[in-house]
């Protein structure tokens, strides 16, 4: 039986994501499963926390596309240009993009109308390859700060255990 997801709403942020990342590596132990590594990510995330939407785009044509993977929430982008929007910046950046207040970045992409703040974290493979951006979208302004960055950081450094073979869904 897997373990629960706990509500970490109310724990402070260092704290929660330790919470996160030792359940997560009880989850995935040593599994090498990139989509299933993407579904439990966003699955701890988006349940812990009560994010609107919590998940993955994954890199489909290097320096170049984006494809919405496993996630949590409502509906997502289908594809996503690298350099456009916070997930397209982040990805072309190749570094955490932290966006207190969605409407006033330019080119942001709404993919939700509730969408008032946004985190998206890059996902490199044990080669330094970008896999991916991981996306997260709040429906409260300023929700993510220095301690998201590190906690979700250390969350996606699971994906640097390996390489992948990256094919278009």
């Amino acid at each position: 039986m897997e373990p629960v997801i706990p509500d970490l709403r109310s724990v402070p942020r260092d704290e929660a994501y330790a919470q996160l990342l030792s359940i997560q590596q009880l989850v995935l132990g040593d599994s090498h499963d990139i989509i299933a590594g993407m579904a439990t990510t966003s699955a701890l995330l988006h349940h812990a926390f009560g994010h609107l939407w919590t998940g993955f785009y994954r890199v489909v044509e290097p320096d170049h596309l984006l494809r919405v993977g496993p996630y949590q929430g409502s509906l997502g982008c289908q594809d996503i240009v690298f350099g456009r929007g916070v997930c397209g910046t982040a990805a072309a950046e190749a570094r955490t993009v932290i966006v207190p207040d969605v409407h006033a970045f330019p080119g942001h992409i709404t993919c939700d109308a509730r969408s008032r703040s946004e985190i998206v974290v890059p996902v490199f493979d044990a080669t330094g390859a970008l896999l991916a951006v991981l996306d997260i979208d709040s429906a409260v302004p300023h929700a993510f700060g220095e301690a998201d960055q590190r906690g979700l950081e250390s969350l996606v450094a699971w994906f640097r255990r390996t390489t992948y073979v990256l094919t278009p869904a």
